[in-house]
């Protein structure tokens, strides 16, 4: 079952997050730092509130996977046109819970969320090198809308 996260799942996420960072410090270990997270337990309790931010978790007992996510509107704008955007800025399956649809599951449901709420898009940021995530969001149909490029000096 998805559903909306809250202060008892922080324990958990706390967990995933950890793996995701993992993830991203092995790809990237000039980056990252290993054994952490991106948000502490205060933090969590504080974006679990915030209702442009919203965090949803699959959870079968145990919560298997996460989707963070960020409402944001253009509105107004003298370049851009108008529009409401649902952007992932963390997705995570545990890696045990991997090959069962469980991100599958989270896409779908981030997707028809933001349907709902009348975004016009969803958009998130892939790591290069981080291969499995980058053909997950093809197979989910999205598509490169644009590219950060570095020069390592």
């Amino acid at each position: 079952m998805i559903r909306k996260a809250n202060n008892c799942d922080i324990k958990r996420i706390l967990e995933l997050l950890h793996q995701v960072n993992m993830v991203h410090y092995r790809i990237r270990p000039d980056l990252f730092k290993p054994d952490t997270t991106k948000y502490d337990w205060q933090e969590l309790q504080a974006l679990l509130n915030d209702v442009h931010k919203p965090v949803f978790v699959y959870d079968d007992g145990l919560v298997l996977g996460y989707a963070f996510c960020q409402i944001t509107e253009i509105r107004d704008d003298l370049l851009l046109q108008d529009t409401k955007t649902l952007y992932i800025d963390d997705i995570c399956v545990d890696e045990k819970a991997r090959g069962k649809h469980v991100g599958k599951a989270l896409f779908d449901y981030v997707r028809e969320y933001a349907s709902s709420i009348g975004c016009r898009n969803i958009t998130l940021n892939v790591w290069e090198g981080n291969e499995a995530a980058y053909c997950f969001y093809e197979n989910m149909g999205m598509q490169v809308q644009k590219t950060t490029m570095e020069l390592v000096l």
